[in-house]
């Protein structure tokens, strides 16, 4: 890298193994360009896949994660590990999207942080996890997370 702000990040920019587990995932942060600014960033893992602890069969989620960051900005590739270390983790839907949003939280100590885990159906009934730190900051522009209610073949 050539800025040196960015010389402690260790997994962008080079080969990074695959986490063994959601904890022993490192998530890497990066300053804040816009410190104070009220703006919402935004991922989207359409493929998010966990393993029911149960019956070891997998799950499948859309989660979208909007913050609006205070100091910190997650690094995506590290985050993109991070959630990829679920792949092979055994916990229910509720479990995996709530620790997802309290590891972010805890991390980066965003000014507001949400999370919708969208759940494809198990058994027949989709379960959607929703998750937030509180109020959304005002006057930010918080659109619609985008992603229909499940509808089967309605």
């Amino acid at each position: 890298m050539t800025n040196p702000i960015y010389e402690h990040l260790q997994q962008l920019g080079g080969a990074a193994a695959a986490p063994a587990s959601p904890q022993a995932a490192v998530l890497e942060k990066v300053r804040n360009p816009h410190p104070g600014e009220t703006y919402l960033v935004r991922f989207t893992c359409p493929e998010f896949t966990s393993l029911c602890p149960v019956t070891g069969q997998p799950d499948f989620a859309h989660l979208v994660i909007d913050y609006v960051p205070r100091d910190w900005l997650v690094e995506s590739k590290s985050l993109k590990l991070y959630l990829g270390a679920f792949r092979n983790h055994g916990a229910f839907h509720e479990e995996c999207t709530v620790a997802i949003a309290r590891r972010l939280a805890g991390e980066l100590d965003p000014v507001w942080l949400r999370i919708g885990g969208y759940w494809y159906p198990r058994g027949g009934i989709p379960i959607d996890v929703f998750y937030q730190t509180g109020a959304p900051p005002a006057g930010l522009w918080l659109p619609d997370q985008g992603v229909a209610p499940y509808r089967g073949r309605g």
